[in-house]
């Protein structure tokens, strides 16, 4: 999966144990989860809404963030690096990456392009650990 915002790719593994290798491969990185959410139990709590596991988790690494906010404090309004780990109804699990790189195509700043390009890579690092 590819496309303007987002990169990722199906993994051979259930949806727990891709929450726990993400959140392991993402942590190599340097990254926390700092929120989780779990959008297919609050689609059943808000809409009795049925749906396969879907989880987006918040994930930062906190020196890059520093360096961001610092080029741009608005910026803020773009992070964390959102990650989806998702099932889809055939059972298939999907792990997918919000591009960091956008950033720098919505901002003027020069560093904030630095920044997106390199936390990019080290996301396409953690997708290729999985």
């Amino acid at each position: 999966m590819e496309n303007r915002y987002g990169f990722g790719k199906a993994v051979n593994l259930g949806f727990d144990a891709a929450i726990t290798r993400v959140t392991e491969a993402l942590q190599a990185e340097g990254f926390g989860i700092m929120t989780e959410i779990d959008v297919a139990a609050t689609m059943k709590k808000k809409l009795d809404h049925d749906m396969p596991p879907y989880r987006i988790l918040g994930a930062c690494n906190a020196p890059y963030a520093k360096r961001v906010i610092g080029a741009e404090p608005g910026i803020g309004l773009l992070l964390p690096c959102n990650v989806v780990v998702r099932q889809d109804g055939d059972g298939a699990v999907h792990v997918e990456f919000m591009d960091p790189a956008i950033l720098g195509q919505m901002s003027d700043q020069a560093e904030v392009a630095r920044v997106g390009a390199e936390v990019r890579e080290k996301l396409l690092k953690v997708m290729a650990a999985l």
